[in-house]
């Protein structure tokens, strides 16, 4: 147990701070501001009672992020973020009527420090540059996943009259992310547009999009699909679609772009950082997606004591239930989404790349895995053998990662 600690229950424009001491006695409250004299309250309120560089008092607040965390993490004080619904748990402990307030919870977060320290974790003492890394990665991923809904959203509504242009980019690999798409889409946004288009017109909107080379085999073949005969929306209907393509298009490209510029930011950030060059050894890891990677670990080594702790909290590791008879293993539902997110791209990335991650997948899949199961237990391999190798200094050895396992030996009879 803890001699005093700090909750802070944290709000948008004011923040209720709770000290206690080792025997629930609560030594102070306060209710601070957003600002920097906020802050400074704060840290007199802490100086007060008994805290100083050497002995700083531990914080426990419901956020990992914004400015009040910041400043705390860079005052060099533990910070312990702790999950609101474990807080609405340990509230009812202190209040059977169930009853709230910002003042309670501050004082209910400062006895889960004072009580079960131990058994949260604080957060990392990660570098200044993997927390940047962190941002733009992350920024990144959402960009991505923004686009992906705007592409659907696209593709939906290009279904109800302009089957066309979905025929004509059907076998490219991108679809409607393609620059060819989404460049033909803004100068002929109904299908009557697109049937009247010139070779001409088409060929200079073909190259607009990048394409230098076989301009013609791939002129051809759209006009082919643009002139078929097909069925139409009346015509001040389909002008109207028309517009309203026009505008999910420039969402799409908006997406599109923020993806690049960030895809672009986050690669070179991260290739300044130390790990890089251990991380993108892996096979499967290029630079954006090692830049995940390292946004969600970190490179604070003392997060996490073994592999098994990181395989936890990349959702990899399965986890066991067991109740009297009952006993069921399943995959693990809390875990850091963006991390297993990643994890699972690397796996897949990974069958390419290293023979030994391929057979591995095979033998789960002959052990009787599904898809996801199998890519889950190679992810959960493989974050392992990142583990061991950024703890160690080490760059991947694939003869190492994936020994093959020894042939059985053959009795001989005297």
């Amino acid at each position: 147990m803890l001699d005093v600690t700090c909750g802070i229950d944290w709000a948008e424009d004011h923040h209720d701070v709770a000290v206690v001491d080792a025997e629930a006695r609560l030594l102070g409250k306060l209710r601070i501001g957003d600002d920097a004299a906020g802050f400074q309250d704060l840290l007199r309120l802490l100086a007060e009672h008994g805290d100083s560089p050497e002995t700083p008092i531990p914080i426990a607040i419901e956020t990992s992020r914004g400015l009040l965390v910041a400043c705390l993490r860079a005052s060099g004080r533990r910070v312990y973020a702790i999950n609101p619904m474990a807080v609405a748990r340990y509230r009812d402990r202190h209040a059977a009527s169930r009853k709230k307030s910002d003042h309670q919870d501050a004082v209910v977060l400062a006895n889960i420090l004072r009580t079960d320290a131990g058994l949260h974790r604080p957060l990392p003492d990660d570098s200044d540059l993997v927390r940047a890394i962190a941002v733009l990665a992350r920024a990144q991923q959402d960009a991505v996943w923004d686009r992906t809904r705007a592409h659907n959203r696209l593709r939906s509504h290009l279904r109800e009259y302009y089957p066309a242009i979905l025929e004509a980019f059907a076998d490219k690999r991108e679809r409607l992310l393609a620059r060819e798409a989404r460049t033909i889409l803004a100068i002929a946004p109904t299908p009557g547009e697109a049937s009247a288009l010139s070779r001409g017109r088409l060929r200079a909107a073909v190259m607009r999009a990048g394409r230098q080379r076989r301009i013609d085999a791939e002129t051809d073949p759209l006009l082919e699909v643009f002139r078929r005969s097909r069925l139409h929306q009346p015509a001040l209907i389909e002008a109207a679609m028309g517009r309203q393509t026009l505008a999910l298009l420039a969402q799409l490209d908006a997406a599109c772009r923020a993806c690049d510029d960030l895809a672009q930011a986050t690669e070179e950030l991260f290739l300044q950082h130390p790990d890089a060059e251990i991380i993108t050894s892996f096979p499967g890891l290029a630079a954006l997606t090692g830049a995940r990677i390292l946004a969600e670990i970190g490179d604070d080594r003392t997060r996490f004591d073994t592999a098994r702790d990181l395989k936890a909290y990349a959702g990899s590791a399965p986890v066991t239930r067991e109740s009297g008879r009952s006993r069921r293993v399943s995959h693990r539902r809390i875990k850091n989404s963006r991390l297993a997110a990643t994890g699972r791209h690397w796996a897949f990335a990974a069958l390419t790349a290293s023979p030994g991650a391929h057979a591995h997948y095979n033998r789960r899949r002959e052990t009787g895995d599904r898809y996801y199961a199998a890519l889950r237990h190679l992810f959960n391999r493989m974050i392992g053998q990142l583990h061991h190798c950024l703890t160690t200094r080490q760059k991947y050895d694939e003869a190492i990662a994936f020994t093959p396992p020894p042939k059985p030996q053959l009795a001989t009879v005297a």
